[in-house]
C-alpha cells in the first residue's frame, strides 16, 4: 500500500478527519505531523461524534498505530483530557505513540498568546489563544521544552524553573502581567508528565519502518494550505506547515516515501479569524451554508465565515502540495439552492483578471471575485451512496471543479458519516499507488 498525505486545500476545517478515519483501516499507521490543539477534527461513526484535537483521527481503528510526531506542539493537559475522554467512551489508546521530540506548550505560552493578541488591538490575527504560536517561537529560538525532557522529572524541574524565570521577565516588563509561580506549574504539570510517560517514544524509526511496510502510512495534516506559515495568507496563518511538505518536516520521512497527496476541500469555502476572504457571503447565502453545514469550530466553537467555492485558491493548493487528487465534501450542504457559484478568477479595479492566487492576497481588498453560476439541486443527497444516484446538477458541479483545478476527484462526501462517502477506487489506485520498492 502507498504512503499518502491528507492535506487541507483551503483555510482548514475541510473535514480531513473524516477522510483519515475512512482510509485508516487499511494502513499500518496514521501520523499527525504538525500544529497543535488549535486544530480540531470531527469524525462521525453511526450516531456517535468524536472530536479530536491532538490525537490522530485514525485512533478509532484499533489495529492502526497512531502517532503524534515531532512537528506537533502538545499541551499536556489537553492531551490527557482527550485520552481520558476516549477511555470514557469505551475506546482504547493502546495504539497511541507520542514523539519524544515534540515540543510542550506551557502556561506562559497561552498567556503570552492572549496578551500579544490583545496588544495588537485592531491588527489582531485571530488566534485561538491556545499558545501555539509562542510554543513554535520558542522551538525556533531553541529554548523550547521537548516531551523527552518533560517526562524526565529531574530534567523537567530544572528546565522549567529556568524557563519561567526568563518568561516572567517578559510577562511583567512587556505586558505588565503577574508572574507565574514555578512550583505551582511544576506540581500541576508533573501529574501530566507521569500520565503521558508510557506513550512517549522515539517515533521517527517507527514511522520509517511503517512507511517501508506493506500497508503504508497515512499522514494527517492539521489546518489547511492557506494557513501555512510560509505559503499561506501571511500573516493570517498558523505557525507550522500544514502543506504536504510538512509531512516530511514534521516526521523525519524523506519526500521519496510520499506516494500521493489527497487534498480535502468543501464544496464551498470557510475560514476563521481575520484576513481577506474574496468569496465570503455576508448575506442569507452565508447564513444558509453556516447553519446547514454546522460551521462552528470544533476547538473554539466560533462561527466560521462562509462563502462560495474558490477555484483560485484550490489551484494554488494543487500547486504547492502537488495534489494527486481531491476529496470534495459537504455536497449535501448546497442542496436546496436554485443556483451555486464557483469563483474562477479575481478582477482588479482596472478590469484585469487574475486566475492564480496573488502572494499579497491578505491585503487585496480591492479584488472582486468572478463567478461561474451553475444550476443547483433541490434534492437531498445525504442518503445517496453511489455517484450514479447523485442529482445531475450535483454531478455537473463536481465535474466542473475537476476541470477548473485539473485534478481528479477521489471521493465525494454527502454527509459526516463514514457511510456517506463515495469513493472512486480507480482514481486512488491510479494517483496514489506505491512507486518504489520497500
Amino acid at each position: 500500500m502507498a504512503n499518502i498525505v491528507i492535506v487541507g486545500a483551503q483555510w482548514g476545517d475541510e473535514a480531513k478527519g473524516k477522510i483519515v478515519d475512512y482510509l485508516a483501516s487499511d494502513k499500518e499507521m496514521v501520523v499527525r505531523y504538525g500544529g497543535g490543539n488549535n486544530a480540531g477534527h470531527s469524525v462521525t461513526v453511526g450516531n456517535k461524534e468524536y472530536k479530536f484535537h491532538l490525537i490522530p483521527s485514525g485512533i478509532l481503528n484499533s489495529e492502526t498505530v497512531c502517532v503524534i510526531s515531532d512537528g506537533v506542539v502538545i499541551d499536556p493537559g489537553v492531551l490527557v483530557k482527550e485520552i481520558e475522554g476516549l477511555h470514557a467512551q469505551g475506546l482504547s489508546t493502546h495504539n497511541l505513540k507520542i514523539s519524544s521530540s515534540a515540543h510542550v506548550i506551557l502556561p506562559y505560552h497561552r498567556l503570552q498568546d492572549a496578551l500579544e493578541e490583545k496588544r495588537r488591538g485592531d491588527s489582531k490575527i485571530g488566534t485561538t489563544g491556545r499558545g501555539i504560536g509562542p510554543a513554535y517561537m520558542d522551538k525556533a529560538g531553541r529554548i523550547g521544552l521537548r516531551l523527552g525532557e518533560f517526562v524526565r522529572k529531574d530534567r523537567f524541574e530544572a528546565r522549567l524553573k529556568a524557563l519561567i524565570a526568563s518568561k516572567n521577565e517578559l510577562l511583567q516588563n512587556l505586558y505588565g502581567a503577574d508572574p507565574l509561580d514555578a512550583d505551582e506549574v511544576f506540581a500541576e504539570y508533573q501529574v501530566y508528565a507521569d500520565y503521558l510517560r508510557p506513550y512517549v517514544v522515539d517515533t521517527s524509526r517507527l514511522i520509517y519502518e511503517a512507511a517501508r511496510g506493506e500497508k503504508g502510512v497515512l499522514f494527517e495534516g492539521a489546518q489547511g494550505t492557506l494557513l501555512d506559515i510560509d505559503l499561506g495568507t501571511y500573516p493570517f496563518v498558523t505557525s507550522s506547515h500544514p502543506i504536504a511538505g510538512g509531512a516530511c518536516i514534521g516526521t523525519g520521512i524523506g519526500p521519496t516515501f510520499v506516494d500521493g497527496v489527497i487534498g480535502v476541500a468543501k464544496s464551498y469555502t470557510t475560514r476563521v479569524g481575520s484576513g481577506v476572504f474574496p468569496t465570503e457571503q455576508l448575506n442569507e447565502i452565508g447564513h444558509y451554508i453556516r447553519e446547514r453545514g454546522h460551521e462552528y469550530g470544533t476547538t473554539t466553537g466560533r462561527p466560521r465565515r462562509c462563502g462560495w467555492l474558490d477555484a483560485v485558491i484550490l489551484r494554488y493548493a494543487v500547486q504547492v502540495n502537488g495534489l494527486s487528487c481531491l476529496s470534495l465534501g459537504h455536497l449535501d450542504v448546497l442542496s436546496g439552492l436554485d443556483t451555486v457559484k464557483i469563483c474562477v478568477a479575481y478582477k482588479e479595479k482596472d478590469g484585469t483578471l487574475i486566475t492564480q492566487m496573488p502572494t499579497d492576497l491578505p491585503y487585496r481588498e480591492d479584488l472582486e471575485p468572478v463567478y461561474e453560476t451553475l444550476p443547483g439541486w433541490k434534492e437531498e443527497v445525504s442518503d445517496v451512496r453511489t455517484y450514479e444516484d447523485l442529482p445531475e446538477n450535483a454531478k455537473r458541479f463536481a465535474k466542473r471543479v475537476e476541470e477548473l483545478i485539473e485534478v481528479p476527484i477521489a471521493t465525494l462526501s454527502v454527509g459526516p458519516g463514514r457511510e456517506q462517502t463515495i469513493i472512486f477506487e480507480e482514481v486512488v489506485r491510479a494517483r496514489c499507488s506505491k512507486r518504489r520498492n520497500g
